[in-house]
């Protein structure tokens, strides 16, 4: 894709399932399974999928937080970042980073905000060439930007609310000038009041830093809020991707057509839920074919033993399924 800042490649990953002493691998978890895409500069993509779909493990991976079983991701200037020793990978952790879905547990309770959001400059001092006085400086402007206050700076993270401790947490991730951020569900853990708060200054911030995102999210309101393109995921691979306005207005898969179903409309008369039975797959053993193949109601007897392919229905709208 033209000026894409991130392009992934058949990304996999499989957590072991280990038992008996010698522990042996008795099977394999496929969290992430051969999912390809790219993310242009200055974009965000939301990802958007039920619980377990693999939506973290797939952004942590995306920055070698997980080291992945196959595949490749090509970041800007750096190549394929599976390839890079420690000594470069340090330097790639400066242009990516990610905001955590939980604000209680991300950030360190014995650590003042002040240390907390002066660590990153402190580690890479060096590289940076930057000393005291310029890192004071550099928190001060991050904690204005985040809309905290000065004083805040002394204070530790039981002291603020759920909304203040994410802010926190994304003057940290901007510590660096990155140019990507992973952002993992940052509202789910909020209060509804507070949420808008932290997702328009996700937005603020992209308009005047010229960041990129990768937005994971359950919420289908806040993905549409906040994405450029939609990323649907089902039980470890992308179903469907498409631009925002395209996948709510026209959503191909089957199983977006459902996800999307379930969005609440304020018209009682207006009853547009559609039901699909059966349960999800395990992700441990997950069936052969499509994934989503015994409970899709377009079934036919080729979804049970054909992987489909991902098909380009124009104007960048991705599918993966054997009958659009």
């Amino acid at each position: 894709m033209k000026d894409a800042i991130i392009e992934v490649r058949n990304l996999a990953k499989y957590f072991e399932i280990r038992k008996g002493i010698p522990s042996k691998v008795i099977g394999k978890i496929h969290a992430v399974e051969k999912v390809s895409f790219d993310i242009r500069r200055g974009e965000t993509l939301g990802c958007v999928g039920e619980s377990g779909c693999g939506k973290t493990t797939l952004g942590r991976t995306m920055l070698r937080l997980i080291e992945p079983t196959s595949g490749q991701v090509f970041f800007d200037v750096y190549g394929n970042i599976f390839d890079l020793r420690k000594k470069d990978l340090r330097k790639l952790r400066k242009d990516m980073q990610i905001v955590f879905q939980d604000p209680f547990g991300s950030l360190d309770p014995r650590a003042t905000v002040k240390n907390i959001i002066s660590e990153p400059l402190v580690i890479h001092k060096k590289e940076l060439s930057i000393g005291k006085d310029e890192i004071q400086r550099k928190v001060l402007e991050l904690v204005d930007k985040v809309g905290l206050e000065p004083e805040h700076l002394h204070r530790f993270p039981h002291e603020f609310s759920g909304g203040q401790r994410q802010r926190i947490a994304i003057a940290r991730a901007l510590a660096l000038n990155p140019k990507f951020i992973v952002v993992d569900e940052p509202t789910s853990a909020l209060d509804v009041s507070v949420q808008a708060q932290v997702l328009n200054l996700i937005v603020d911030l992209q308009r005047d830093i010229g960041l990129t995102y990768f937005f994971v999210s359950h919420d289908l309101s806040v993905i549409k809020y906040v994405s450029d393109r939609i990323m649907v995921m089902y039980t470890g691979q992308m179903v469907e991707l498409a631009k925002s306005e395209d996948i709510f207005q026209k959503p191909l898969h089957p199983y977006t057509q459902t996800l999307f179903s379930a969005i609440p409309v304020l018209d009682p008369e207006i009853k547009r839920r559609v039901v699909i039975k059966g349960e999800v797959p395990s992700a441990y053993n997950p069936p052969p074919g499509c994934r989503f193949h015994r409970r899709c109601p377009r079934a036919k007897p080729e979804c049970g033993t054909k992987e489909p392919d991902t098909i380009d229905m124009g104007n960048g709208h991705l599918v993966t399924c054997n009958f659009v």
